[in-house]
């Protein structure tokens, strides 16, 4: 007996603002990275019938889009900052300050090398473990904590002396 595959617009639907979200990490754009989750579900549109029969589709999707990720060789045009979560109550906080920093640490992080900024945004932001980001980037566990260990320590090698 087989199970019935999810049809591709329903699985779009309920993954695509995790797809965009991560797209959005991995590149610092949020226009590049609709761009890059759109080129993927293009091309696992064309793929379906294989991919719905997968036990998890949305994990090879995210696969995919961190894999077209790290094959582009385009250079981004513009560096723009993710866009902040929206104000929900007023508060006294700096908000520049903040926007600042927001700014600052994209800045840090989109001055690493593609991998292991994709090591730093599996790990932190999609909250993998470490064997899980070794499947999604085709690399030993080990592979991923020793880019994590250097992607971190350039971040604090970059960071401004009273901030370290």
């Amino acid at each position: 007996m087989t199970t019935r595959a999810l049809p591709f617009d329903e699985l779009v639907q309920s993954s695509q603002q995790r797809l965009l979200r991560l797209g959005l990490m991995l590149t610092g754009s949020v226009h590049t990275g609709e761009d890059l989750v759109q080129a993927v579900l293009a091309r696992a549109h064309r793929r379906w019938e294989q991919i719905s029969e997968l036990e998890h589709p949305e994990a090879y999707l995210r696969t995919m889009v961190v894999n077209e990720f790290l094959s582009w060789r385009r250079l981004l045009k513009n560096n723009e900052v993710p866009l902040a979560e929206p104000i929900e109550q007023p508060t006294s906080e700096d908000l520049s300050a903040r926007q600042a920093q927001r700014d600052a640490t994209w800045q840090l992080l989109a001055g690493l090398p593609r991998k292991q900024r994709a090591v730093l945004v599996l790990r932190y932001y999609e909250d993998l473990p470490d064997a899980e980001i070794a499947e999604v980037l085709g690399i030993t566990p080990g592979t991923v904590r020793s880019n994590a260990a250097r992607a971190l320590a350039t971040l604090r090698d970059r960071l401004p002396e009273e901030e370290a």
